[in-house]
């Protein structure tokens, strides 16, 4: 009797709460609207335009610009540095997303504060850094001539300069992730005997995938689309030192509008396709919790 008083009341509530923050329908209607109209002229407006600029002069057209030998050596030195980029920020943001969600030691929030960095820094500053250390004139630009070694208006500077851009990514979805996973696995773990490389291999990384995954995902997307940076470091030599949106700037400012949009438009590919890995990560995520969450709750059902 006791529990199923307790159960309509809460049925009640829940009927209340919904009375509650229900809006008439006008008010539903209007507000909807107004999303679709603003998701219609800041997002799909703009995607569309970029298609059909770049499809301007054909099919024909869209297949020159993109199989430009400048276009070309702009793709591969995007998909180069985001191959090289992203595993390091994959190795430094689980490493530092474990030490700090498991461990406690001085200097903690100093390391969390130094991983928001470049959140912090504008992205300009942040190649501006990298000459002032590793150009001519820089601080490291003597060593670096005895040694025949280039690193600004190169290939390492644009990798360096993406790392530095790039590497809160990986960490700062992890951390929350692992914290939220606590620790009562990896304990029981090691009660049994396991070592500490196990744990982590066999239950750490596993609980944490999705997270890792989104992160990786996010990663990727901003070191193929990073500018400003990379554009302070490269020396924006064509067909040697332009990724992609550097070639795109080079492109429109010459008044090659279609090539511009053409090679624009696989940036943007890019950037429909980091959002369907984002949403497909977020369904299973919530697939593989929601079983998880809905044990207890039915176990507290049934007590």
């Amino acid at each position: 009797m006791a529990g199923a008083t307790a159960g309509n009341l809460g049925r009640a509530r829940a009927t209340d709460a919904r009375r509650a923050t229900s809006e008439p329908a006008a008010v539903r209607w209007a507000l909807t609207a107004a999303a679709l109209a603003f998701l219609a002229f800041f997002l799909f407006l703009p995607v569309v335009a970029v298609f059909i600029e770049a499809l301007k002069d054909g099919l024909s057209g869209y297949w020159r610009a993109i199989t430009h030998p400048d276009a070309v050596a702009a793709i591969e030195l995007t998909l180069m540095t985001a191959a090289i980029a992203v595993p390091l920020n994959l190795v430094f943001g689980v490493a530092a997303a474990w030490a700090i969600a498991r461990f406690e030691f001085s200097g903690k929030s100093l390391l969390v504060t130094l991983i928001d960095l470049p959140f912090a820094v504008s992205p300009v500053i942040s190649g501006l850094i990298f000459v002032l250390l590793f150009g001519a004139q820089g601080l490291l630009g003597p060593w670096l001539r005895e040694h025949d070694l280039q690193v600004i208006f190169d290939r390492p500077g644009i990798i360096l300069a993406t790392t530095f851009v790039t590497f809160p990514f990986v960490a700062r979805e992890l951390i929350p992730f692992l914290e939220s996973q606590g620790t009562d696995e990896e304990q029981a773990a090691l009660s049994l005997g396991a070592s500490g490389w196990s744990m982590f291999f066999r239950i750490t990384l596993p609980n944490a995938k999705w997270g890792l995954l989104y992160g990786v995902v996010l990663c990727n997307a901003r070191a193929m689309g990073e500018f400003g940076a990379v554009s302070v470091v490269s020396g924006h030599i064509r067909g040697q030192t332009n990724t992609m949106p550097l070639h795109v700037e080079v492109l429109y400012n010459e008044y090659q509008f279609s090539a511009a949009f053409a090679v624009a438009s696989l940036l943007l590919l890019l950037a429909l396709l980091t959002l369907f890995a984002k949403r497909l990560i977020e369904r299973r995520a919530q697939r593989e919790i929601a079983p998880a969450l809905a044990a207890p709750d039915a176990k507290d059902g049934a007590a």
